[in-house]
């Protein structure tokens, strides 16, 4: 039997995996995802940035459909943390650019269960194929160029993919990443963490009940995430560093952990009259996850990219890793729409994804440094996100800005017609969607136009390339092009 054909092969049915294949297929590609498990399933991670709601979400066009499904608001976060002897809160809205009459100053607490439900029913729905059960074997080469996929469906039948390109998002517990490079360990950020979930778990006072509790304790720190309303679910976990897995392994996981909520006096405050939950099928055991980052020695090769936790890791203290996941999945979708098209060559558009992908998560890597100092004043941790995003915004905004996730992916925000209404509204067009056969090798000519229409003093794109001849978004976000100022200079 011969090997299906696709333009995109996707690994993994994530936030990443899922979001790059939606956004691929609406327009007009034809995408396949591979999921090793049956959806709905567990998965840790379950508080959200601005970005990912306010952003990702409205370009996937699941904005609605995420603000219906119940979830508990976040407006900000509530730190025990540093020398104040008292707990400090920061607002999504207390700036500008989330705040005031924008209204976007705040996200949500979600169960990972129904959130990635969502995002990879959505996926269906944008015309990619999806496969659940499926187990990846491996990847098919050929003349140095990752052309497929070989993997075992839900029967256990051996099968054969081939596709124009390859995305391996995975996670960290993934094995595809080898065929692309090596991971990177962090030398600083080794920590395991220890959680369970709780009913019964108190609130912040209003109105900041949704917020995170992130509190510091002599060993490490504990997040505290109200996922309903009620009270009924509260995740609740420890991040100590690895040194703490002999001691866990000898008092056993449930003795650590209730050791660990004693030494923190306001998360035993905030579980006093709380019950462990122990008979859910989700929810009801200690679980135990290594937190260690990292990042890879290369981000993509001939024929295939990583996406995610696959591509790199942060420790998960700003709870971004599901904004890193779908930001990636927007950055590497402009490439492989923009090489499946013939627009520009594969490696631009390749490095572009990389570059801009490694410079968000070094923003949040570069901050954690500092803000692992628990010794500091309040005062100082703005100080740290101003030398890492260097903009002319207040201190504390720009702190406000870094967690919220809008550093890199200020477009999201913009109060104006273009990105965002523009991609939410747009839906798979197969009728006038570029054909395999028909897309042949067309940059140059592309390059051509872009030059004539800067030339006329057409429309230019709103941002300037983020590094030196560097690619900038099409108007509509979903691809890459060259900046016409630039193409205009280079011209002359």
């Amino acid at each position: 039997m011969a090997a299906e054909q696709f333009d995109l092969i996707v690994v993994g049915g994530g936030p990443a995996g899922s979001s790059l294949a939606a956004f691929v297929a609406q327009q007009g590609h034809r995408v396949l995802l591979l999921e090793k498990e049956k959806f709905p399933r567990y998965q840790i991670g379950e508080s959200l940035l601005p970005s990912t709601v306010q952003g990702i979400c409205k370009l996937l066009g699941v904005y609605e459909e995420i603000h219906q499904a119940g979830f508990t608001t976040k407006n900000g976060g509530t730190l025990k943390w540093g020398r104040s002897p008292e707990p400090w809160t920061f607002n999504f809205r207390d700036t500008p650019l989330l705040g005031g009459a924008f209204g976007r100053g705040y996200a949500f607490q979600v169960e990972r269960a129904k959130f990635d439900n969502i995002l990879l029913q959505n996926a269906k729905r944008k015309g990619a194929v999806v496969r659940e059960q499926q187990t990846v074997r491996g990847v098919i080469e050929e003349n140095g160029r990752v052309v497929g996929l070989r993997y075992e469906d839900e029967t256990g039948q051996p099968r054969e993919v081939r596709g124009r390109y390859v995305a391996d998002a995975s996670g960290n517990t993934g094995t595809l990443y080898t065929h692309v490079g090596e991971r990177v360990w962090s030398k600083f950020f080794r920590n395991l963490a220890i959680f369970a979930y709780w009913r019964g778990g108190k609130r912040l006072p209003a109105p900041n009940q949704g917020n995170i509790l992130t509190a510091a304790f002599k060993e490490g720190w504990f997040w505290y995430i109200p996922l309903t309303h009620n009270s009924d679910l509260t995740s609740v976990g420890a991040v100590v560093p690895v040194e703490s897995a002999d001691r866990i392994r000898e008092l056993g996981h449930e003795k650590a952990y209730l050791e660990f909520i004693r030494q923190s006096p306001i998360i035993s405050e905030y579980l006093a009259n709380a019950q462990r939950i122990e008979d859910h099928e989700l929810y009801g055991k200690i679980r135990i996850r290594r937190d260690w980052s990292y990042m890879n020695s290369r981000f993509w090769r001939p024929g295939m990219v990583l996406l995610g936790d696959t591509a790199c890791f942060v420790d998960p203290l700003l709870s971004s890793g599901v904004h890193l996941a779908t930001y990636s999945a927007l950055l590497a979708s402009r490439s492989i729409n923009t090489f499946l098209r013939g627009e520009v060559n594969e490696e631009r558009c390749m490095e572009e994804y990389e570059k801009r992908y490694r410079k968000e998560y070094g923003v949040f890597y570069d901050f954690l440094l500092s803000f692992y100092d628990m010794e500091q004043e309040v005062e100082s941790y703005f100080w740290a996100a101003r030398k890492v995003i260097n903009t002319e915004e207040k201190a504390n905004e720009q702190f406000i800005r870094l967690v919220a996730g809008s550093t890199s992916a200020h477009e999201f925000f913009q109060d104006r017609e273009g990105i965002g209404s523009r991609m939410a509204e747009t839906h798979r067009e197969t009728d006038d969607a570029p054909k395999p056969d028909d897309i042949i090798d067309g940059y140059h000519d592309v390059r051509s136009q872009i030059l004539a229409q800067a030339n006329q003093g057409d429309q230019r794109p709103r941002e300037k390339p983020m590094f030196p001849g560097g690619l900038v978004a099409t108007d509509d976000g979903f691809r890459w092009m060259e900046h016409p100022i630039e193409l205009s200079s280079e011209a002359r």
